[in-house]
């Protein structure tokens, strides 16, 4: 099931370039975790759409601004503001974008201008061995998540669940991003913006199953988990902490993904389970799915419910104003107890 933000757009390695039929017949999954440099002001970021399209110069600008907001310089992409449909260019010109700024040593970080919808078409055609012979920061989420997945599968590097360059980046936004990319320590524990209000919390957490679990983080969007099912780039959840979240999709269509997983085997050994915000996550108000509906946290209650690890619901990633950084492949030990995720090791060198 596409967000439907997605669907309207407010939103390993081997040692030479394979042919299309060869990365999909087999994964080559990393041995050890590629840990990219951290960055420092005045680094060179490559700003990329591999997704959906920005062709809006105000956007662009808002983009450039951002980077320069953080003392850092932007470099875009050749083909950032094409327009081919709903795409951010052709399949050929987004991976051409790609595989430049990995290429390119000037450029330390690469970070998706937007998500959308279009990145599960690039996999299959992404240098994989570039990427790890030049590895460095890569960060998105929503759509992104598929290169998230693909990446880890194929690399090892270390990769960021955190803003695109378009996100509002509220002050919590914008701390949690710094700390994640310019600070060598780990990040240590990750919860939710204090609450101004204490009766009515504005990101309210509810431990769905209680206990502590430790595992590598590993996941992203549900709607993307769930189309690379039956790829050669399908999660691999076995001993993890499971990120899940979505955007704007009924509780229905939640059952249906959550179910999916289940029976796909995938929530068969994980470690843990955060399940983000969902913001929007309920029945239209124009020509909902049924008459008659559960809520999502009855569907997580439901589908969830019965696995024997911690469990827990409502950690701001993804689509939520206020959203951490949150890198992916690290070792981290969630606390359902005390709605935290405390990240233990360093993801940038």
């Amino acid at each position: 099931m596409a967000a439907m933000k997605r669907r309207h757009f407010l939103a390993g390695c081997t040692g030479a370039l394979l042919s299309p039929l060869g990365r999909n017949s087999a994964t080559q999954a990393a041995d050890t975790l590629v840990r990219p440099a951290a960055l420092r002001e005045g680094d060179t970021v490559g700003l990329i759409t591999p997704a959906a399209y920005v062709s809006d110069p105000d956007r662009l600008l808002r983009a450039r601004r951002t980077v320069e907001y953080f003392g850092l310089r932007p470099k875009f992409g050749k083909n950032v503001g094409r327009r081919a449909g709903y795409l951010g260019g052709s399949t050929v010109e987004r991976v051409a974008d790609l595989h430049e700024m990995f290429e390119d040593q000037a450029v330390k970080a690469v970070w998706a201008i937007r998500g959308g919808v279009g990145s599960t078409q690039l996999l299959d055609r992404i240098d994989y061995a570039l990427m790890r012979q030049h590895p460095k920061i890569f960060i998105g989420y929503s759509d992104i998540t598929a290169l998230h997945l693909a990446i880890q599968k194929r690399c090892g590097l270390i990769t960021f669940h955190g803003p695109v360059v378009v996100s509002p980046f509220s002050e919590f936004t914008e701390t949690h991003f710094r700390r994640a990319l310019f600070e060598t320590k780990p990040l240590g524990s990750l919860s939710n913006p204090p609450a101004a209000r204490r009766l009515r919390p504005q990101h309210p957490l509810r431990t769905v199953k209680p206990g502590r679990a430790r595992g590598r983080l590993a996941g992203g969007n549900l709607s993307l988990i769930c189309a690379t099912m039956g790829t050669p780039f399908e999660i691999d959840t076995r001993g993890c902490l499971l990120l899940l979240e979505d955007v704007d999709e009924e509780p229905y269509s939640i059952d249906q993904m959550l179910t999916q997983l289940r029976l796909a085997g995938k929530l068969d050994g994980v470690a843990g389970i955060l399940f983000g915000e969902c913001s929007n996550c309920r029945p239209r108000d124009y020509k909902p799915g049924f008459e008659s509906s559960f809520s999502v946290g009855e569907v997580i209650d439901q589908i969830l419910g019965d696995l024997k690890v911690p469990i827990l619901s409502g950690l701001v990633f993804g689509h939520t104003d206020d959203q951490l950084t949150i890198p992916l492949g690290v070792t981290a030990t969630l606390d359902a107890d005390k709605g935290e995720l405390i990240v233990e090791e360093p993801a940038v060198s």
